[in-house]
């Protein structure tokens, strides 16, 4: 196995449990209580995001584990040892593409987001083109500094989100969230592969191991950076069904951020909570945004080693934006979003085993 060259700038295992957290809290809570609510009854969906973390949490701690079974690698370097480097190549450009499509996603959600509580005057792609603009400038310099920015921004997210929680208790109902125990076994699995699809931005761990000095607590810090995102996934759909109900959390696009237009806070020191809120979840799609972008250029980087990384930054930012422009309307990005949930999942799965069964038979070997 050819190894990668060392990376002249490092980062922390804890780096990644703040960067794992962030990247699953993306723009997906928004409206992941209205896909549950489409397939379960009442507050079962709970259930559906337990089991949906559960096996998250699973495969986060086996992909972390083989990854950081060869630290300071590159995911193409080791991925070339394990299964062969035409066939890591071919999986490498599967996953530049799966981030370019996740990074487009955002980009148009948190523009869609924008356009239709603030800026409603403002055309869309004016919206998107500068919120891209942002992420083109974070993505071209450190690497390690998009780190740093998942740890500044991490304790204002966890406050916001705590304040989301805390504030609507007061207006709950608990004749919503009964009866329980009603979803059928379809609904189940339905809501299950939603809620499982939430969880799978720990798959950055493949693509950044490369930068932790010392990785042999990386599995743990990444199931750690799964946990937190875990909480908050079940209380929030808690809050929304005890609020809104089950029919009109199924029928509101964003569910948690008209969770925020009821917040009142005692003495209303607090009166427009949703614009805190917005920028809180801002903060959240840009750096989710930024690492799907830099992995992208990375993997680019690692294929094409003579090419620049400026350049490549410049030849993925039009694409990306026209991707994100594609959509029609909302709708036609619920259909995208749909299609996507399936071939991620799917995807990172069968990667998952591949690896992790090809490590097994080879174990290993690390050439000086």
């Amino acid at each position: 196995m050819t190894l990668y060259k060392e990376p002249k700038e490092f980062i922390n295992d804890k780096d990644i449990m703040f960067a794992v957290a962030s990247n699953i809290a993306s723009i997906t809570i928004l409206f992941l209580p209205r896909h549950i609510a489409e397939n379960t009854v009442s507050a079962d969906g709970w259930l559906t995001i337990l089991l949906g973390g559960l096996i998250a949490i699973v495969l986060a701690w086996f992909l972390a584990k083989i990854a950081s079974s060869f630290p300071n690698q590159s995911f193409l370097s080791f991925a070339s040892y394990l299964v062969s480097k035409p066939v890591a190549t071919m999986l490498s450009i599967v996953f530049i593409i799966q981030y370019i499509a996740i990074s487009s996603f955002q980009i148009r959600e948190i523009a869609t987001l924008s356009h239709e509580y603030l800026f409603d005057r403002t055309p869309l792609e004016v919206v998107c083109l500068a919120f891209i603009l942002v992420v083109i400038y974070a993505a071209s310099g450190s690497r390690a500094a998009i780190f740093r920015l998942n740890i500044l921004f991490f304790p204002f997210v966890i406050g916001g989100l705590l304040l989301l929680i805390f504030f609507p208790l007061g207006a709950m109902k608990l004749e919503n969230l009964l009866p329980i125990f009603e979803t059928d076994l379809k609904g189940i699995v339905q809501g299950t592969t939603s809620s499982l699809h939430a969880f799978l931005g720990f798959s950055i761990v493949l693509f950044y191991i490369s930068l932790v000095k010392k990785p042999q607590h990386t599995p743990k810090m990444t199931v750690l950076g799964i946990l937190w995102p875990f909480f908050f996934y079940i209380v929030i759909f808690i809050v929304c069904i005890g609020i809104f109900g089950n029919a009109t959390t199924n029928n509101l696009y964003y569910p948690v951020f008209e969770l925020s237009k009821i917040v009142s806070s005692p003495g209303n020191f607090i009166e427009r909570f949703d614009s805190i809120l917005f920028i809180i979840w801002t903060i959240i799609v840009f750096t989710t945004s930024l690492m799907a972008f830099d992995i992208a250029v990375l993997l680019l980087n690692l294929i094409f080693k003579n090419a620049n990384k400026q350049t490549i930054i410049f030849i993925l930012s039009p694409i990306i934006f026209f991707l994100a422009m594609l959509p029609k309307n909302y709708i036609e990005v619920n259909k995208i979003a749909n299609y996507m949930v399936y071939i991620e999942i799917g995807f990172l799965v069968f990667v998952t085993f591949l690896l992790g069964f090809m490590l097994l038979i080879k174990g290993v070997k690390m050439n000086d």
